[in-house]
């Protein structure tokens, strides 16, 4: 069986994109492949965090894999700080790294505009990214568009590793989904729907209340000609909640554009707040169950000790072919 290795951060509360393009899909990958899914905070602190803010947005992110429906008897999900492979393989992988491919990230490059300091962590980030991917034999990784740039290095590095070292790691493949992979942003429909948008309406996220999601897609941005017409390239607000719609709801875009024909956007939009309140309710009602609960610390603790028995040994391999510690009779 192929394994599939994915992360989150958990920097804020997931949103409606991050279920749409990861987690919805996670549920169906889990039932043909060995997946591990991973809460990476690690990779959180490569910018400033609330300590505590920190921590509850880890447990949240937890509890929401499993409300989405991720099955800790089928895959196993664990926080990445509790592995600590991820940061000694990660710390070997930078050995392994170049500074001019690290320095030529798109989101480095992003996050790093502008600033007049940045931590050595944000420019070191792929390393541990591939560290994470590496560690379990990944054959694939489940990404959208923008983390694309990132896996293509950890693939390098990989073949690098292989080459220079001892043939250890299975080169991953990239698998970006071909529907729902980049739900875009409510109020600007042309970037994508970030939880760390200033904008409060650009973003739904798994726990807003239902009066905050009709209220959001009632303000989204569509145009002034009031058809419901899938056109990406001329009606992005339009196109972008459409695909939300089919996704949620199992209806075709060309199913939705005949049920909306002579209609306008204000029907349109309240049926879609209704589709999004029923997708997230059953969501919301296990979040709930499980935030605060033994059975959230069983699964992690669970999930924690697999991982750690299977990262230690590709470690082991790792040291071993570096030539790290001593050699034992």
């Amino acid at each position: 069986m192929q394994t599939i290795f994915s992360g989150i951060q958990p920097s804020g509360t997931i949103t409606l994109g991050n279920y749409i393009g990861a987690l919805k899909q996670f549920t169906e990958l889990q039932e043909d492949y060995n997946c591990y899914f991973c809460v990476v905070d690690q990779h959180a602190i490569t910018v400033p965090q609330d300590k505590a803010e920190l921590r509850k947005n880890i447990k949240s992110l937890a509890a929401l894999y499993v409300a989405s429906g991720i099955d800790p008897d089928k895959s196993t999900l664990f926080i990445q700080s509790e592995v600590p492979a991820h940061a000694q393989a990660g710390w070997m992988l930078q050995c392994v790294a170049y500074i001019g491919e690290l320095e030529r990230m798109t989101q480095f490059k992003d996050k790093s505009h502008g600033k007049e300091a940045v931590s050595a962590g944000l420019l070191t980030y792929p390393p541990l990214m591939a560290a994470d991917i590496l560690l379990y034999k990944t054959n694939l990784v489940p990404v959208g568009e923008d983390q694309k740039q990132h896996l293509e290095l950890t693939r390098d590095l990989a073949e690098r590793f292989n080459k220079k070292y001892n043939d250890i790691f299975t080169v991953p493949e990239v698998r970006i989904p071909k529907v729902g992979a980049r739900v875009m942003s409510l109020q600007d429909p042309l970037k994508k729907m970030s939880k760390s948008d200033p904008n409060q309406k650009a973003f739904i996220t798994l726990l807003d209340t239902p009066k905050q999601i009709e209220k959001k897609i009632k303000s989204a941005v569509t145009d002034s000609d009031g058809i419901v017409k899938y056109d990406k390239e001329n009606k992005p607000g339009v196109s972008n909640l459409l695909s939300i719609y089919s996704i949620l709801s199992g209806k075709s875009v060309e199913n939705l554009e005949k049920d909306y024909e002579g209609k306008g956007y204000g029907d349109f939009k309240g049926d879609l707040a209704q589709v999004v309140i029923d997708a997230l309710a059953p969501i919301q009602e296990r979040y709930n169950e499980l935030i605060d609960s033994a059975e959230l610390d069983e699964i992690l603790d669970k999930g924690a000790e697999k991982a750690n028995f299977t990262a230690n040994k590709m470690l082991m391999k790792m040291e071993k072919a570096m030539g790290l510690g001593r050699k034992r009779r």
